[in-house]
């Protein structure tokens, strides 16, 4: 880890470099991180002058993803990759505060790339249809609709998994349910499919925890002790917990997450990834940042 100018950077850290923490750089960037250990991952309050320093700091650097940016107006993307949630349709949204919209609805033309996150699998084509020409797209638009599949629970701490723990699964065991989300639905409906005995601990999306918060669950766990318990969080709060691994040393191999993997329907992952490829190699640096910034 570096800092760079108020940037914090990731680069290839060494066995004796310290990690960021989500308190340092937030849980998403810890989670990109740990997901893709190989790149490199930097956050800055001012996007133009992250990019800047980056360029500076690493001069072989060929593709710079943002994340959140595509109301950003002081940097120009080359390409532009909108996400619409499936089911808060943006026809039918207002802009804040009387809605969750940043900008226009009508702003979806300025994206190349339309991905529908958290769509029904069982949609039919006729549905997808539908939905398509509810967004008037463009010609030169592609329009892509996904879904979410939760994978197999994996330790939070421990390095290995115990095999004994699906076991513990099928057993129905008492399960505490942590959760910092903006909807913990879907990590709702994972734990209910190993058991209906839950207790929630459920906080508003980027929860700093606190030690309070930790008791409280060891407490729940320490009370439940005779029903086998299990904690499973969400793989975004797992960055968080991680910083209390010393209160939780006890019942370390007791908690795990939910490893979240974005499935493309209608088998259009290799069309995605070719757009994304092809829009690489046929473009170098032609980002274009704009001077003035705010």
């Amino acid at each position: 880890m570096m800092m760079i100018d108020g940037v914090v950077a990731y680069h290839h850290a060494g066995p004796d470099e310290p990690f960021s923490n989500a308190d340092d750089i937030g849980d998403e960037p810890c989670q990109i991180k740990s997901k893709f250990p190989n790149i490199i991952v930097a956050v800055d309050a001012k996007r133009v002058r992250g990019i800047e320093k980056l360029m500076q700091t690493f001069p072989d650097l060929e593709v710079i993803l943002l994340d959140d940016a595509f109301q950003h107006r002081f940097v120009k993307p080359g390409l532009s990759v909108l996400l619409i949630d499936y089911n808060r349709k943006i026809q039918q949204d207002f802009l804040l505060p009387f809605g969750r919209l940043r900008e226009p609805a009508s702003s979806i033309k300025r994206a190349n790339i339309v991905l529908i996150s958290k769509s029904p699998e069982k949609d039919s084509d006729i549905e997808r249809r539908i939905f398509f020409k509810s967004l008037t797209l463009n010609p030169f638009q592609h329009l892509f609709f996904t879904t979410v599949a939760a994978q197999k629970i994996q330790p939070v701490f421990s390095p290995d998994i115990n095999s004994s723990m699906f076991n513990r699964l099928n057993s129905k065991p008492k399960i505490l349910l942590i959760a910092g989300i903006a909807n913990p639905r879907s990590v709702k409906k994972f734990a209910r499919n190993y058991s209906t005995d839950i207790e929630e601990f459920i906080y508003p999306d980027h929860h700093n925890f606190k030690e309070k918060d930790i008791l409280m669950i060891i407490d729940a766990f320490n009370r439940n002790r005779d029903k086998n318990p299990i904690i499973i969080t969400t793989e975004k709060d797992a960055m968080r917990l991680k910083q209390f691994h010393s209160m939780f040393s006890a019942i370390e191999e007791n908690i795990y997450y939910i490893p979240i993997l974005i499935k493309f329907l209608n088998d259009d992952a290799q069309n995605f990834n070719n757009q994304i490829i092809n829009y690489v190699k046929n473009n170098r640096r032609n980002s274009i940042l704009h001077k003035e910034e705010h």
